[in-house]
């Protein structure tokens, strides 16, 4: 009896022995297979990865196969993932590098730092952040140098001034239309006062793109800081149509490394100035 006793516990202790050892063999595999695929995880190469958005990456890679896995991190990064004016979020305060589109607006209170009168080179009431106002009148004066015309026909403008503006363009082309050329109120670059819309003094605003004035600007813009908002090959991207006489001030250094690299502010901001 004593043996037979001897031999349970015996086969007792063997048992539990093989379930430890079997979950110690599970459990070990589980986090060699999860640090494996953490391993195997391209995104994490890039430093604006985001771990929250990995099943928006893959979801985004598999709609869009040919673009890089860095073109795949920004656009989501961006929401490009998601219709334009969803997912929005509130830029609550001023900052000279903050982005207002389509997904980021700034409320109907929202005014900006340091806006000033642009008594030189522009049309009556214009105002700008004061750093973008001195940057501009520099670069109208050396384009003056030129023989070159530079003005400001539409700069800071409120939330109820753009509400008006956008409402109109809905009356008269409807909203799919409106949207491709107007911001709907407090998406609006322009209630920024970090960006304006130039004319060569001769003729409209909307045939600057044919004027030696925008060339100089294409040439000479990023020197004083300003970059052309809304490119021709990147309508995806910022959601508007061509607009050759929309700038912006980001300032130089930004400027110039945008120009060689080809990107919107997009792109740039959400490389280098997301956090």
């Amino acid at each position: 009896m004593k043996k037979e006793i001897n031999v349970l516990i015996i086969l007792i202790i063997l048992i539990f022995l093989i379930i430890g050892f079997s979950y110690f063999r599970t459990n070990n595999t589980k986090k060699n297979e999860n640090i494996q695929e953490e391993n195997n995880n391209p995104f994490q190469e890039y430093s604006f990865y985001q771990e929250n958005n990995l099943n928006r990456y893959l979801n985004y890679q598999e709609n869009y196969p040919n673009l890089s896995l860095k073109d795949v991190i920004l656009r989501v990064n961006m929401n490009l993932d998601h219709s334009f004016y969803t997912q929005t979020k509130e830029v609550k305060e001023f900052n000279p590098l903050m982005i207002v589109n389509k997904y980021n607006y700034v409320s109907r209170d929202f005014t900006p730092s340091n806006l000033v009168k642009v008594d030189k080179f522009a049309i009556n009431g214009m105002l700008l952040e004061e750093n973008c106002k001195l940057a501009f009148i520099e670069m109208a004066s050396k384009a003056l140098e030129d023989n070159m015309n530079l003005r400001a026909v539409s700069t800071y403008r409120t939330y109820d001034y753009q509400n008006n503006l956008y409402n109109n363009y809905v009356k008269n082309d409807g909203v799919e239309e409106a949207d491709t050329y107007s911001a709907r109120p407090g998406f609006s670059e322009h209630h920024t006062g970090l960006a304006l819309d130039i004319d060569n003094i001769k003729t409209s605003y909307t045939n600057f793109l044919k004027t030696e004035e925008f060339i100089w600007m294409m040439n000479n813009a990023y020197k004083y800081g300003f970059i052309l908002r809304y490119p021709e090959d990147k309508v995806e991207i910022t959601g508007y149509m061509y607009e050759p006489w929309h700038y912006r001030f980001v300032g130089v250094e930004i400027a110039t490394y945008m120009k060689e690299h080809n990107l919107t502010y997009e792109e740039y901001y959400y490389e280098f100035l997301d956090k």
